[in-house]
């Protein structure tokens, strides 16, 4: 089945839709849903198995040049005009996501949310996107280059002084607040979904374990969790685990002095590679939501090749594309027109492999209406091969395609093998037809590439 998705309504949202289809991807981003007495849930809903993620957009300017006390006035109506109505709308569209009722992608209530029937989400994040004090808030202080609204999460609101551009917000159940300014920056950064959510979890982590935590701009706090490393839970944190600090305080400028350092801009160039494998699963997503694939819910409700490909980090985006691309530029140039390449990749789940197949075949061959029931059963193979030789892998996502360096049109299949419930039999019957085939027996080596985060000085 075909599914259309809004594209937004006003500049703004069609701003937050670009940047989110370019972080979740096509198949998991979706634009102005619908609850079922017809209105909308959000601006902007994002789903990945238990997660999910409610975005609220909301533009309107915020004038403060009429003197002090009409200042402070014209900043508390912007205020409760576009944080606070949207808080108190974000926390119904949580409270109706964890009633299970339906969701729709269309305003006459035909096209459900692609979602298993029992899915439930463990999670909810809410962000409000508050545009419209950008200016304002600039011009209000030479030391505000940024136009960044400043934030704090504490016990209580009751006793705390409202002034422009600084808002107070409930830790009990927060909400998230990115602006004009670092709305692009966060998204940018952390454009896929394991990172985007890890970075939330870490921080309503520190929200709920601190007493404070309060910083000058999103982009500052995001700074913060890129240096905070723990390398004994091997993850980036928000503030610290030690119970003796109760208050963390993010000052301005950190951004602005990481997006300079050297490990950044490395990073930045070394990832570019990383978006070969983001575009295998746009296309993908592209085809399946155009309605001429296997359909859009195996995709996006349960485990499918192309959702355990989303599932991966930057960084080991970045390994397995530089992996893939060796692969390719290295496929024998003078090999004939019948040849093969294999590879086997590491995943950041130690649990998972990918096998990578590039198969030429002679026109005549691919021209047989069944040239793809051969590659995807040649695919099977390989992935079942790789099983017996890592036991320990409970699952083997399979690429197949033609050499993008003899093809200018390139094809790709995709395969999940579920080793969960391996067994004797299954592991002769893949070493049975590989006898023919002989997938991994030249002495071949693969590597188990180990990537991290940001690339040190070589």
């Amino acid at each position: 089945m075909k599914i259309v998705k809004s594209q937004g309504v006003t500049e703004t949202e069609r701003l937050l839709v670009d940047l989110c289809e370019q972080t979740f991807l096509n198949l998991w981003s979706f634009p102005n849903p619908y609850k079922e007495d017809g209105k909308e849930l959000c601006d902007l809903l994002v789903v990945f198995e238990r997660t999910a993620i409610v975005f609220f957009d909301r533009e309107k300017a915020l004038d403060t040049e009429q003197g002090n006390d009409a200042g402070d006035v014209a900043w508390r109506r912007w205020r409760r005009r576009v944080i606070d109505a949207q808080a108190k709308t974000a926390h119904g569209a949580e409270r109706y996501l964890r009633s299970g009722k339906c969701i729709y992608l269309d305003s006459q209530l035909k096209t459900p949310l692609p979602r298993g029937s029992n899915d439930s989400f463990d999670v909810v994040h809410k962000v409000v996107v508050a545009h419209g004090a950008e200016d304002a808030c600039k011009a209000a202080s030479d030391q505000n280059v940024a136009g960044s609204l400043a934030i704090a999460y504490g016990e209580t609101r009751e006793y705390v002084i409202q002034f422009p551009f600084f808002l107070d917000l409930d830790k009990q159940n927060p909400i998230h607040v990115f602006d004009s300014h670092n709305l692009p920056i966060v998204l940018k950064e952390l454009d896929t979904v394991w990172d985007f959510t890890d970075y939330l979890n870490a921080k309503s982590k520190a929200i709920a374990q601190l007493d404070g935590l309060v910083y000058c701009g999103e982009e500052d706090l995001l700074a913060h969790y890129f240096l905070n490393y723990d390398e004994d839970a091997n993850k980036h944190r928000i503030g610290t685990d030690d119970p003796s600090i109760s208050f963390v305080m993010v000052g301005e400028g950190e951004w602005h002095d990481f997006e300079r350092s050297d490990v950044y801009k490395r990073t930045r160039q070394a990832n570019e590679i990383s978006y070969l494998w983001d575009r295998l699963i746009q296309y993908t997503g592209k085809i399946a939501l155009a309605g001429r694939s296997i359909g859009v819910s195996p995709l996006v409700a349960g485990r499918s090749a192309i959702h355990e490909m989303a599932k991966e980090p930057r960084f080991s985006r970045r390994a397995l594309s530089e992996h893939m691309d060796a692969a390719i530029r290295n496929f024998p140039a003078a090999a004939g027109k019948s040849a093969r390449n294999l590879s086997v990749m590491s995943s950041f789940y130690g649990e998972k492999r990918y096998v990578f197949l590039q198969l030429r075949a002679p026109k005549h061959m691919r021209k047989r209406k069944d040239f793809r029931e051969v590659r995807q059963s040649m695919l099977e193979i390989a992935c079942g091969v790789v099983k017996t030789r890592f036991p320990a892998v409970q699952w083997v996502v399979g690429i197949a395609v033609d050499p993008p360096k003899f093809s200018r049109k390139m094809s790709e299949d995709f395969l999940l093998m579920d080793c969960t419930d391996w067994s004797d039999e299954k592991a002769a019957h893949y070493l049975e037809a590989n006898k023919v085939l002989g997938f991994l027996e030249s002495g071949a080596q693969w590597i188990e590439k180990h990537a991290t985060r940001f690339v040190p000085r070589s």
